[in-house]
């Protein structure tokens, strides 16, 4: 977690800007107005699922900058059996490099299942044709281990205030990690498809159905372990939006 708070501090720094000469009060007043500083803070999936141990999931996200810069915070949680099963955080600073695709750099911590690693990124964020939205990075760990996870999703507005949201992820890994139970090749492919209403634009419960398959070496260490490779639940849950 320390590289990772060193790395924010970088990138503070990015956002900011340090000019290398100074600029009159008025010059450096018209910048700051031009492109102010802002920041949002998004709960996308904040739901609870049927399946075994009832668990609670926490996707969230949150950005601090301009128009160009920012700087992001991921997290992505799962809560099940009175534990914390999974957790993984997302550091990353991101540059727009055209109108609807940024691309970004950092560090990704995973905490749960243990032992825990840190993970430098690279990737795109942005909307892909017919407002796709699309996110596609690379990971690399700290003993050359490498690992990709893609995601899609997209918002069909019925109307408005009701919104049907079909998303689909996938993760690959460069190579097996048995303590882990993560193969080689195309290790995991999950899908949902979520109905919100729109209470206000920041606050919309919503409900759905979620579903999960694990595929090749992964696939067989979850038999080795007796667990299941497939899981089909209906979710409900909250998106929030600040």
């Amino acid at each position: 977690m320390t590289r990772i708070a060193t790395l924010l501090a970088g990138m503070a720094l990015l956002i900011a800007g340090s000019p290398i000469q100074a600029q009159s009060d008025t010059a450096t007043e018209h910048m700051r107005s031009a492109n102010p500083i802002l920041f949002s803070v998004m709960i996308d999936q904040l739901e609870w699922r049927d399946n075994g141990g009832d668990p609670a999931i926490l996707e969230a996200d949150a950005w601090l900058g301009g128009d160009l810069n920012r700087l992001w915070l991921t997290v992505d949680a799962e809560y099940a059996d009175g534990r914390l099963e999974e957790a993984e955080y997302q550091a990353l600073y991101s540059r727009a490099v055209t109108p609807f695709w940024d691309l970004q750099v950092g560090l990704r911590h995973d905490a749960r299942p243990g032992p825990e690693r840190d993970w430098f990124t690279v990737g795109v964020h942005g909307l892909a044709p017919y407002f796709l939205e699309t996110e596609a990075r690379l990971y690399v760990g700290e003993s050359g281990d490498t690992a990709m996870k893609l995601k899609a999703e997209y918002e069909a507005l019925l109307t408005q205030r009701w919104i049907l949201s079909p998303e689909i992820k996938a993760s690959l890994n460069g190579q097996n990690n048995r303590l882990r139970g993560e193969g080689s090749g195309l290790s995991e492919v999950s899908a949902g498809l979520r109905l919100r209403y729109e209470i206000r634009r920041e606050i919309a419960p919503y409900i759905g159905i979620h579903w999960k398959e694990r595929y090749g070496t992964t696939a067989g260490y979850r038999r080795e372990a007796g667990l299941g490779t497939s899981e089909t639940s209906w979710v409900a849950g909250i998106r929030l939006w600040f």
